[in-house]
């Protein structure tokens, strides 16, 4: 059985429909698939309804969070959108999203970019607009060539000339609020050291006193020495360990089942969540 918890679809910034990333999952060999949008799950119903038989979706979500000044996002899985705590915090980041978009379409603007709200917003397509929506007008404007070169001090990088910041949640607060919508949180990438998330063991240690269940070890940004502590780590804290490919489509090389969580994994995910499955 071959398992991705982690892939985006345009809901958020993935660059397919959640119908296509089923599909491509399929085609990729792909058994089980988590769906984890940014800060949405809208994506769930169209990706259930795409499952061909005997493929399965967790529903999940990534959720942005702030730790010491830093971006770190946190998975959370099989809980329910509509505990209200949760659906609150979820509105007003996606809220806060589109705030910061437009701050940062203005502040192009006023350093001669010819990108406009209105195409970032096209391009969004979904309820979560970021930072990788304004960097595809900003390429479709010639303003960079790639959507690496606008993730520079010079333009949207973080501290750069037309960043903005925006809300993001405490994650061990985040971690709580997934549990008592009795759901699963697993830390994404937590050493995925070329987006400038590194974060030590001391937070992970307090994450998992807040209620962690997994780590996301065998990402992509992750190299074999990094597995290996994380592992470790994990072992120590007696949580398990996910691998997923955070697949974002055409963005990332479509990359769907690149890297793959255990069946062992996967269970654990299952006990410590209420939550369903959804199945084909």
């Amino acid at each position: 059985m071959r398992i991705d918890l982690h892939c985006h679809s345009d809901a958020s910034d993935g660059t397919r429909p959640p119908a296509e990333v089923v599909r491509r999952a399929r085609a990729a060999g792909v058994d089980v698939l988590a769906l984890t949008d940014h800060d949405t799950v809208a994506g769930w119903d169209e990706a259930a309804a795409a499952l061909p038989p005997g493929m399965t979706l967790v529903p999940g979500v990534e959720l942005s969070c702030r730790q010491d000044g830093a971006s770190m996002h946190l998975l959370g899985y099989l809980f329910d959108p509509s505990q209200p705590a949760l659906a609150a915090e979820l509105a007003r980041i996606r809220a806060d999203r589109v705030i910061r978009a437009r701050t940062m379409v203005e502040r192009l603007r006023g350093l001669g970019v010819d990108v406009t709200w209105e195409r970032v917003r096209e391009l969004a397509r979904g309820e979560a607009v970021g930072r990788p929506h304004v960097a595809r007008a900003m390429v479709e404007a010639g303003a960079v060539r790639t959507l690496d070169e606008a993730f520079t001090p010079d333009w949207i990088g973080a501290g750069g000339r037309a960043y903005a910041d925006r809300y993001a949640l405490d994650p061990a607060r985040a971690v709580r609020l997934i549990r008592a919508a009795g759901g699963a949180a697993v830390l994404a990438h937590p050493r995925a050291g070329r987006r400038g998330h590194v974060f030590g063991d001391a937070v992970v240690e307090r994450l998992a006193e807040a209620g962690l269940a997994g780590i996301e070890a065998d990402h992509p940004d992750h190299d074999a020495s990094e597995r290996a502590r994380l592992r470790d780590l994990a072992s120590a804290l007696g949580l398990f360990v996910t691998g997923s490919s955070d697949d974002h489509g055409a963005s990332t090389g479509d990359r769907i089942g690149c890297e793959t969580t255990s069946a062992a994994a996967y269970e654990a995910l299952l006990g410590a969540a209420s939550g369903q499955v959804r199945t084909g």
